[in-house]
C-alpha cells in the first residue's frame, strides 16, 4: 500500500469512502458484505475511512464506527463531516457534533470537515449566530478533532474567497478531482489555489461516480494495449498519481472493487507522458462540450444580466451526466440569474465568437434541471440568514 505523510501520520493513499456501500434489496446497508469489504481493505493496508452524517440515510456513521471497532483504535483514521448543506431552521453545533461522536462510537474524529462548502450554504457556515466554525475549532484545540478541513463542490470564486478567509485554519481540503473534472468543474484552478497555499488535497469522485470505470470497446483496447494488467478504473487513479495529492477516496460497493483498488495502490507507476496523452485524449472525446471560452462578450449586452459562461460551464457538466453539483450551483442562484430567466433575445448569439446558440443551450439545460431531484430546496426558499 502506498502511503502519504501528513504531519506526523502515515495515511494510506487510498481512502475508503462510505457513501456507496452495498445495500439490501429492501433498503439499508448490507452489513455482512460491507464488513467483509472493510476487513479486506484494513488487512491490506487501508487505514483512512471517510463517512458523513447523511450517507446512507444516516446509517453510514453507525456502520463504519461499529465495523472499525474490531481493530485497535490507533490503527485507523476516521473522517466525518458537519452537515451544513442541510436545510434547517436552527443549528446547534455542539448537539450535532456530540451526536456524530456517539453514532460512530468514538471519543474523537481523526479528521473532520465542513461538508460541501458551496454557494448555497456558505452563509450558514459563516453565520455568527450558529457559531459553527468557532465551535469546531475549539473541539480541535481540545483534541476531539485531530485535524480540521473542508469538502467542497463550490465554484472557483466562492471557493477562493472561503480559502482566503479560513485557509490558515484548514489543514486539508477535499475536492472533486479527476481527468474530466480537471476542466469540466475547473478542478485545475482549485488544485492550483490549494497547492499555492500549501493545503494538502484530498480527492473525491476520482472515477466520476463510476463514469470513468468503463469506456467504448475501442477506447478500452487502447488502454489495455498500453497497460494490459491495469483495469480501466486504475487509469483514473494513475492519472491522479501524476499530481501532488494526499488521500484519494474511493466509494466502493463490491469486494471486487476493493481488491482492484488495493492492487492499484499497492504497486505500479503513474502515467508517463505518452500514456497521459492517450488517456486525456479519450477523456476529451467523452462529451461534446459547448466551446465557451469565457470571453464574456455575451454578458455585456444580456438584458437579464446572466452570467452566461458560468451557466454554460454547468450545462457542460450536465451534458456528460446529470450533475447534482450543477443542480446545487443553479439552486444557489437567484431565480433571475438561472437559465430559465433567459428571454431568448439572441443578443448573445450575435456577439459570440464561437457561434454558440445560448438560448437553445439554456432551454435544454433547464429541462435537465427540471427532471432532477433537489439536494436542497431552491434558493428562494432560503432566508437571508441561512
Amino acid at each position: 500500500m502506498f502511503y502519504k505523510d501528513f504531519n506526523d501520520l502515515r495515511l494510506s493513499a487510498l481512502g475508503f469512502g462510505n457513501m456507496r456501500l452495498p445495500t439490501l434489496e429492501g433498503g439499508g446497508i448490507d452489513t455482512n458484505k460491507a464488513d467483509e469489504m472493510i476487513a479486506y481493505a484494513f488487512e491490506n493496508g487501508v487505514n483512512y475511512y471517510d463517512t458523513a452524517y447523511g450517507y446512507h440515510s444516516g446509517e453510514s456513521e453507525r456502520f463504519i464506527g461499529k465495523s472499525l471497532s474490531r481493530f485497535p483504535r490507533d490503527s485507523w483514521y476516521l473522517a466525518s463531516k458537519f452537515p451544513g448543506y442541510e436545510k434547517r431552521p436552527t443549528w446547534d453545533p455542539k448537539e450535532q457534533f456530540e451526536e456524530q461522536l456517539k453514532k460512530c462510537n468514538v471519543e474523537y474524529f481523526d479528521f473532520y470537515m465542513l461538508h460541501n462548502v458551496y454557494e448555497h450554504n456558505v452563509k450558514t457556515y459563516l453565520n455568527p449566530k450558529w457559531n459553527i466554525i468557532d465551535y469546531l475549532l475549539v473541539q480541535k484545540k481540545s483534541g476531539r478533532i485531530r485535524h480540521f478541513g473542508i469538502s467542497t463542490h463550490a465554484g472557483t470564486e466562492t471557493f477562493s474567497k472561503f480559502i482566503e478567509m479560513y485557509g490558515d485554519e484548514i489543514e486539508f481540503c477535499q475536492i472533486e478531482l479527476n481527468a474530466l473534472d480537471w476542466t469540466l468543474q475547473d478542478a485545475k484552478a482549485k488544485y492550483e489555489i490549494l497547492t499555492a497555499r500549501g493545503i494538502p488535497i484530498w480527492v473525491m469522485e476520482p472515477v466520476k461516480g463510476g463514469k470513468l470505470a468503463s469506456f467504448s470497446e475501442d477506447n478500452e483496447s487502447k488502454l489495455k494495449k498500453a497497460r494490459p494488467n491495469e483495469s480501466i478504473a486504475a487509469w483514473a487513479f494513475r492519472w491522479l498519481q501524476t499530481l501532488n495529492l494526499g488521500v484519494t477516496l474511493s466509494g466502493m460497493t463490491t469486494l471486487e472493487q476493493v481488491k482492484d483498488n488495493v492492487k492499484t495502490f499497492s504497486g505500479g507507476q503513474p502515467l508517463n507522458d505518452n500514456e497521459k496523452q492517450v488517456y486525456e485524449g479519450i477523456i476529451a472525446g467523452l462529451t461534446d462540450l459547448i466551446p465557451c471560452t469565457a470571453c464574456r462578450y455575451c454578458c455585456e449586452g444580456c438584458p437579464q444580466s446572466l452570467d452566461i459562461p458560468t451557466l454554460l460551464q454547468l450545462y457542460n457538466d450536465c451534458r456528460f451526466t446529470p450533475s447534482m453539483v450543477a443542480c446545487m450551483a443553479v439552486d444557489a442562484m437567484k431565480p433571475s440569474k438561472r437559465p430559465s430567466a433567459c428571454i431568448a433575445c439572441e443578443a448573445c448569439i450575435e456577439v459570440c465568437p464561437q457561434n454558440i446558440n445560448v438560448p437553445e443551450a439554456f432551454k435544454d439545460f433547464q429541462s435537465i434541471l427540471d427532471k432532477m431531484e433537489r439536494f436542497v430546496p431552491p434558493a428562494e426558499e432560503h432566508d437571508d440568514e441561512n
